[in-house]
């Protein structure tokens, strides 16, 4: 994220840092772009439905693709017969996926086996259900809730042991115990993973969906033994990814090979069973905690037993206690579960809502059982947190805002009637700091400024928030400044991933820009009779500092480049972000909620989230940021549990 920590706060700089222009943040009073609410700069084309996301890419003489993928949760492929789809009218080509030849063992179904491509999208698949694929039934696992169903797909981690537990328990005024849940839930992208790939010669051009413009076809290029140059990525727009659009995949390298194979361009996307089924899902998490407390609520142990899966590679143990990590004596137990299922990806904070989950419903039931609210018992153990008064205050916070003081009751609710309502709350912290980011700027003579980078937005106004750095950099208006991301050919950035691009994209536009206009200052200097470092941007004319009768405009200034034009690079280095951003933050949210006893309908009356930010470039994405975070992990509490079938192994 940005920082709006004061510069004298930063460490002292280098000698190569003092020659440098400030590229601190204007101070509030000064910001004339930064903070305000815009509007996003690609609204109007997405509103219009002008803007081309990779699966509305069509290009002349293109075939398009279909999938069969193994029906079974764990198979061995006996044969492989596609003679009648290739007899087909229209069929331009087949291809049995690397991995996927006879005598393979799959293991979960979905996996990719062959691909078609046809003249048209009914056509291949028409013609991949003439493909034959015959299998060797085995046994499976799909469900990992019942640990003693999992004998010979466990692997446990090995016990973690901080203090002394068992005296911690001996010494407990209250211990609490407790069963947790939070099954593996599907990621539910709105556009499919997959990609349009064409090949010019020696060189493909690649259009995907992805979180990662500048780095998959670096991957790309791997898997398919060319040089990483002959790869050229382009993605104006991306219908989300949630964390599981990173790499290239098994299709997409399928993808590129049919297209050299047909010499003409393939577009190939998941259809909406298999990208259910293959395409990335959140690990689940259970667990066994045990606490112990004092009367007054503090608590002195945490012994847990957890397991999780993330499909054949297992599930990695939930970060628990979650947020008050220092609780004094804890034993950790965690185990692994592989089950015939798609391995998990990145999604949405990898691991951090189970453990959240995990952790709040365990502290809330101690609560109970010492007869406290809960609020009291966050509160006064915010001292094992790695920032005590920051979630103190956001927990008062929220608690104001959602009236827990007049709405919070001890448990059960006695109020008559089917209709119960109750307040719950969570905490949660992330990391967050800007990832490597390159940034160039040009300033052209006409006046016109453009800022390149191979970034990505990935519908959260990443371009916006470029735009405006610039803007208020350069003094301008934000629709002045050309953003230009999403091709690899542009300077190198980093995958949108971990919530790092905004801090890793504002900073290394920050500097490029500052670079430029350090060089245009060194142009219109002579003109106004002053020294370069006297002069300022603002309001669309460099001025002297505090002097607007001093100045020249913007177009006339950059008129005196002549026939030349100022190109200058920034760089956001995440070992040295220079004061621009950092990372580690704290949250909470709470939750009032109605339940139909009878029914099991659930109403949410009010969800209030108190999210630690950081300096907000743009408001009004921000704000659309949490919103739909709230509209999203609420979703996938109520309806993106993944249910698969124990005697089938398919996804129901």
């Amino acid at each position: 994220m940005a920082s709006a920590a004061p510069f004298w706060r930063r460490p002292k700089p280098s000698k190569q840092e003092d020659k440098m222009p400030d590229y601190s943040w204007p101070a509030p009073e000064k910001r004339r772009v930064i903070g305000r609410r815009t509007n996003r700069v690609d609204g109007l084309v997405k509103a219009s439905g002008r803007a081309k996301y990779g699966s509305d890419i069509k290009r002349p003489g293109m075939l398009y693709g279909a999938i069969v993928a193994c029906p079974y949760a764990h198979a061995r492929i006996r044969s492989i017969d596609t003679s009648a789809a290739e007899k087909m009218k229209g069929v331009a080509g087949v291809h049995i996926f690397d991995g996927s030849a006879p005598g393979t063992e799959v293991l979960w179904a979905g996996w990719e086996v062959v691909a078609v491509v046809a003249e048209t999208e009914q056509l291949a698949r028409d013609a991949a259900r003439a493909v034959k694929v015959e299998y060797e039934v085995l046994p499976h696992l799909v469900r990992e809730e019942d640990l003693s169903k999992a004998a010979g797909r466990t692997k446990p981690a090995g016990e973690k042991i901080i203090g002394d537990p068992d005296q911690a328990f001996k010494e407990a005024d209250v211990v609490s115990e407790g069963f947790y849940g939070t099954p593996v839930v599907c990621h539910l992208v709105w556009e499919p993973h997959g990609q349009v790939m064409e090949w010019q010669g020696d060189e493909i051009q690649y259009w995907p969906t992805t979180q990662a413009v500048y780095n998959v076809g670096t991957e790309l290029a791997k898997a398919l033994g060319i040089p990483p140059a002959r790869v050229h990525v382009m993605q104006d727009h991306m219908g989300i990814g949630y964390g599981s659009k990173f790499a290239v995949d098994r299709w997409g390298i399928a993808c590129a090979k049919i297209a050299k194979q047909t010499g003409r361009p393939v577009k190939l996307f998941l259809p909406r069973d298999i990208e259910q089924q293959i395409a990335g899902n959140r690990p689940s998490h259970y667990a066994h905690i045990r606490l112990a407390a004092k009367k007054d609520g503090t608590i002195i142990g945490w012994d847990s037993r957890s397991w999780s899966t993330g499909g054949m590679t297992g599930g990695a143990a939930p970060p628990i206690p979650y947020v008050y990590t220092n609780i004094p004596n804890i034993r950790l137990n965690h185990t692994a579960v592989q089950v015939n299922a798609a391995p998990s990806r990145a999604w949405r904070a990898p691991n951090h809502p189970q453990a959240s989950f995990l952790t709040c419903c365990a502290i809330d039931d101690l609560a109970a059982k010492l007869g406290m609210d809960p609020l009291e018992v966050f509160k006064k153990n915010a001292d094992y947190t790695a920032r005590p008064e920051v979630y103190r205050w956001q927990l008062d916070k929220a608690a104001e805002l959602i009236g827990w003081k007049k709405l919070w009751h001890p448990r059960p609710d006695k109020t008559p009637g089917r209709i119960k309502r109750g307040l719950g709350l969570g905490v949660g912290t992330w990391g967050g700091a800007g990832h490597l980011s390159n940034c160039r700027c040009t300033i052209h003579p006409d006046g016109n400024v453009e800022v390149e980078l191979a970034s990505q937005d990935l519908g959260t106004g990443t371009r916006t928030v470029i735009a405006m750095v610039a803007a208020e950099t350069l003094g301008l208006p934000v629709g002045a400044v050309r953003v230009k991301i999403g091709d690899n050919r542009y300077p190198s950035s980093g995958s949108s991933g971990g919530s790092t691009t905004v801090g890793g994209v504002s900073s290394s536009t920050r500097k490029a820009t500052m670079n430029a206009l350090e060089k245009l200052f060194e142009r219109v200097a002579p003109k106004l009779g002053v020294k370069p470092e006297e002069l300022e941007a603002v309001n669309g004319q460099i001025q002297l500092k505090g002097n607007p009768k001093k100045a020249l405009a913007w177009k006339a200034a950059c008129n005196l480049l002549g026939s030349d034009k100022i190109v200058e690079m920034g760089q956001n280095d995440p070992k040295n972000p220079m004061g621009l951003n950092t990372g580690g933050v704290g949250g909470v949210q709470m939750a009032d909620v109605s339940v139909d006893t009878e029914t099991g309908i659930i109403r949410i009356n009010r969800l209030v989230g108190g999210p630690d930010c950081g300096l907000v470039i743009n408001p009004k994405t921000a704000d659309s940021q949490c919103y739909g975070a709230a509209h999203l992990s609420s979703c996938a509490a109520l309806y993106e549990e993944r249910i698969m079938g124990e005697i089938t192994g398919r996804l129901l």
